[in-house]
């Protein structure tokens, strides 16, 4: 568990377990924490690589926007810190954008990608999700204080008194467009798609994912030659909130890293 300087960010990192390199990228307002239920799990195949993003739990904001495109570069940066030439990524909601981004500007990094919960674009969030994520600021940030989210926050962040400007920086964020269906779709590297069957993205939006990743376009075959390289997995009864703390998360993804896959043809 330590710092690392990267790009005049003071990042936070920390490493469980051993094995080929597993970065995992948190959601909205998290930390490192968030992957404490599955990491046990993930950990006994693979050298977990916990980051907290910028301006998020033990690594402070630092005078720049937030940005998705910025914190893959954060990422990028980390990994060459520890001298590490390939690595798998995993993130969820926020940071699924991160690590999908870290794949678009940065693929000779990137070995496998695994997406839970992440839309290729903007309005892949169902109409009421955009709408919440565009109303976050300051006064929802003061209107969350004492909530578990917020705890976590104040206990481990290096400026407490941050939370209120996180929420501003995290809603000017949420609120900008974008579509990165055609750089998705030029992929290099096998990627697993992770949805809740009751997700704040639509399954639809899931399969159109899987479609620019190569996947649904045909019958694999009794054989599975027709398989794409990249994989779908849409998890029963559950939802945005508890699909990273369930088993069956881990239950996909180690597979997923472990098995034997083409590259994207």
């Amino acid at each position: 568990m330590s710092y690392a300087e990267v790009g005049g960010l003071r990042i936070w990192y920390e490493e469980h377990g051993a094995g080929k390199p597993l970065v995992l990228l948190h959601g909205e307002y998290g930390s490192t924490e968030a992957f404490a239920p599955v990491r046990p799990a993930l950990a006994t195949r693979r050298r977990l690589i916990a980051v907290d993003l910028q301006g998020h739990g033990r690594t402070a904001d630092v005078d720049r926007p937030l940005r998705y495109e910025s914190m893959a570069d954060d990422v990028a940066g980390l990994l060459r810190h520890l001298g590490l030439p390939r690595a798998d990524v995993l993130g969820y909601s926020l940071g699924g954008g991160a690590a999908l981004r870290t794949a678009i500007q940065h693929p000779d990094l990137v070995r496998r990608l695994v997406l839970v919960s992440t839309p290729f674009r903007r309005r892949g969030w169902y109409p009421e999700t955009l709408a919440a994520m565009s109303a976050h600021d300051e006064r929802v940030a003061q209107r969350m204080r004492g909530t578990p989210l917020h705890e976590r926050y104040a206990r481990v962040a290096p400026r407490p008194q941050d939370w209120q400007a996180l929420w501003a920086r995290g809603g000017e964020l949420l609120r900008r467009d974008y579509d990165w269906s055609a750089e998705v779709a030029a992929l290099p590297m096998p990627v697993l798609l992770v949805f809740a069957d009751a997700d704040e993205i639509p399954v639809s939006h899931a399969a159109e994912f899987f479609g620019l990743l190569g996947g649904g376009r045909r019958d694999a075959g009794g054989d599975g030659t027709g398989r794409p390289a990249s994989r779908l997995a849409v998890l029963p009864g559950l939802t945005h909130y508890d699909v990273l703390t369930s088993p069956a998360l881990p239950a996909a993804v180690l597979p997923f890293l472990t098995h034997p896959a083409r590259a994207p043809g």
